[in-house]
């Protein structure tokens, strides 16, 4: 039913070093799988902002041993509310939030704003709702609206990728300033 973050990120060609932002990391699921691809030299910056999700993953993440992510509390829609440098970042996640920004596009420019030439994001996204799961049928972003989006901020579609039966999976990459 859920999307596995350990399968999606193989496809962002995460190295050993790389410094990668997880947008509305949530309870850490992405953050976790990509910290064992950045290995001791990289960095995941997980952002999220729900103030208690923010203290509840810095607690597990300290049961779990891992020293490379970093919890932020910020607001992903809003310039500057990752709170990481320009140019900072080689991927950016975004994993199920897209539809409950109310900025979308503020949420797209932050992840450009961060991104390094070159760098890449993937979105994760719900393509219906189903059964009570999942966001209701007016607040779903679908595939074109988000390649859309993603085009207009200067992002480039890379390829779509196999997800789950109720997600879809797009990595876009920005190539130049």
């Amino acid at each position: 039913m859920f999307t596995n973050p350990e399968q999606n990120i193989l496809h962002l060609g995460i190295k050993e070093g790389m410094q990668v932002a997880d947008f509305g990391a949530g309870t850490g699921f992405y953050s976790k799988a990509v910290s064992m691809k950045v290995g001791y030299t990289g960095k995941v910056y997980a952002i999220e902002v729900q103030k208690n999700l923010v203290k509840k993953l810095e607690s597990e993440i300290k049961q779990w041993g891992i020293t490379n992510i970093e919890c932020i509390w910020g607001d992903i829609e809003r310039r500057g509310g990752t709170k990481l440098s320009d140019e900072s970042m080689d991927r950016v996640i975004i994993s199920n939030v897209l539809f409950q920004a109310e900025d979308k596009i503020g949420l797209i420019s932050e992840a450009r704003r961060i991104l390094k030439k070159d760098g890449e994001v993937l979105l994760i996204e719900w393509s219906e709702s189903f059964g009570g799961m999942g966001p209701k049928e007016e607040n779903i972003v679908k595939e074109n609206m988000a390649k859309e989006l993603f085009e207009k901020k200067g992002f480039k579609f890379v390829e779509k990728i196999s997800t789950s039966a109720h997600h879809y999976g797009i990595i876009f990459k920005y190539e130049s300033r």
